[in-house]
């Protein structure tokens, strides 16, 4: 083992990288570390299976070689896969994708990954998976939301009109259910010069949900970083992503769409309430989650420009909402 280089990370997990030396062969690795077992929302041991099966099905991801649950050796769970070329912190990805003009190429294939995610029987993915065996995962968001809402230690009356308006405007069950990341966006995506190199972080991986989830996700103006023009992570607009999705068999739902871009909004409001939370009760110490705290009215906004009525009404008119939402 040699050249181990701690990577950028996220909140939840750290990646280390190394070159592994064998007697025919030397492997270029990341280490995913977890720092502990108690904030997995999926079983490492389900993440990895699940991303192990989207590579068949030809997504791009990152060939995972072990996986390991003894926090003994690195002081949580891990596992061992391929490192990949390309750049994954947003910024970055958009300087990239900006100066080699391949914004809609990316779009276009991560809207194909997706496509071919969803296309996968939910009886292949690993048993214990994230699971919601309700008749509308659309209804089960909501609820959950809409308790997180009612926790909140003080009143946030614009995610209450949000609950409000998702309430009046739920859909009916999806006509089918399929596997879905949950977290396809900028920041989430490694990107090469030649496009999209891998789909990452599979650890919110959900057996049977509405497709329309992961399609509406990456689509949060949270995820453009400052380039608001672009409705998808800030590097090309919806058209791109919607034409690479239906390419690879995927059907796309607009209102469908919009219902889970509001409520991706919401739910990443109170996701950063939640992740300041446990800094300051003392379940994860991290000046990441401590800091979560001061975007939460910055997701407010986004959410009552994505509802407010001149929107609806441009929506009825048949004007498209693609870019007008920042």
């Amino acid at each position: 083992m040699r050249g181990l280089v701690a990577s950028s990370a996220g909140a939840r997990r750290g990646n280390v990288l190394f070159d592994a030396d064998g007697p025919s062969r030397s492997l270029r690795l990341v280490a995913t570390i977890l720092p502990t077992a108690a904030i997995e929302l999926n079983p490492i041991t389900a993440e990895a299976a699940v991303r192990n099966l989207a590579e068949e099905h030809g997504v791009p991801v990152p060939h995972i070689h072990a996986v390991c649950t003894d926090a003994s050796f690195v002081g949580g769970p891990f596992f061992l896969s391929d490192r990949v070329d390309g750049e994954s912190v947003p910024r970055r990805v958009l300087r990239l994708v900006h100066a080699e003009g391949i914004g809609e190429r990316v779009a276009g294939q991560l809207g194909e990954a997706l496509a071919r995610l969803h296309s996968i029987d939910p009886a292949r993915a690993p048993e214990n998976l994230m699971d919601d065996r309700s008749d509308n995962p659309a209804e089960t968001a909501l609820a959950g939301a809409d308790r997180m809402v009612a926790d909140l230690p003080l009143p946030r009356p614009a995610l209450v009109y949000g609950i409000r308006w998702l309430e009046r405007h739920l859909p009916p069950a999806p006509p089918r259910r399929t596997i879905v990341h949950t977290d396809a966006r900028n920041g989430n995506i490694l990107v090469s010069a030649e496009g999209l190199a891998a789909v990452l972080d599979w650890e919110g991986t959900v057996r049977h949900g509405d497709p329309m989830q992961d399609l509406a996700w990456p689509a949060l103006r949270m995820w453009r970083f400052k380039e608001d023009g672009r409705e998808i992570g800030g590097f090309a607009g919806r058209e791109p992503f919607v034409a690479g999705y239906e390419s690879a068999g995927g059907a796309f739902d607009e209102e469908r769409f919009t219902w889970w871009k509001v409520l991706g909004t919401l739910r990443w409001a109170l996701g950063l309430a939640s992740q300041s939370a446990a800094h300051l009760d003392g379940r994860f110490r991290s000046i990441v989650m401590a800091a979560s705290g001061r975007r939460v009215p910055e997701l407010e906004w986004d959410l009552l420009m994505l509802i407010r009525p001149a929107q609806t009404e441009r929506r009825a008119g048949g004007g498209s909402s693609a870019d007008d939402d920042g």
